[in-house]
């Protein structure tokens, strides 16, 4: 749990992910859409993968990925993120968290 806490707040914007999953690529589309650079932890690529993905689901993440943190905060998984999308509010986020310049 410390090494995911730590890696998430590294940055304004981070998603673990898995290689093959489609939704974190898409997650991850969106995010450059919209002007983030986010950091990107692979979970299958990484020694610690399989510890992380558990502390992530103690987390609530069901499915384990992609988890998405923004401000070093944990903001839910890809239906958390694209409904935020949809309401208008991810960006603001985004902006909030300096995860994006204007």
């Amino acid at each position: 749990m410390d090494r995911v806490k730590d890696l998430a707040s590294k940055k304004a914007a981070v998603i673990f992910t898995k290689s093959s999953c489609c939704m974190c690529h898409s997650i991850e589309a969106l995010f450059r859409e919209l002007g983030a650079s986010p950091a990107i932890h692979e979970l299958d690529r990484d020694a610690s993968g399989r510890d992380m993905e558990r502390a992530l689901q103690r987390l609530g993440c069901q499915p384990s990925v992609p988890a998405i943190f923004i401000g070093g905060k944990f903001v839910g998984s890809s239906k958390d993120i694209i409904s935020l999308h949809v309401e208008g509010s991810l960006k603001q986020k985004l902006i909030d968290a300096g995860a994006i310049w204007l």
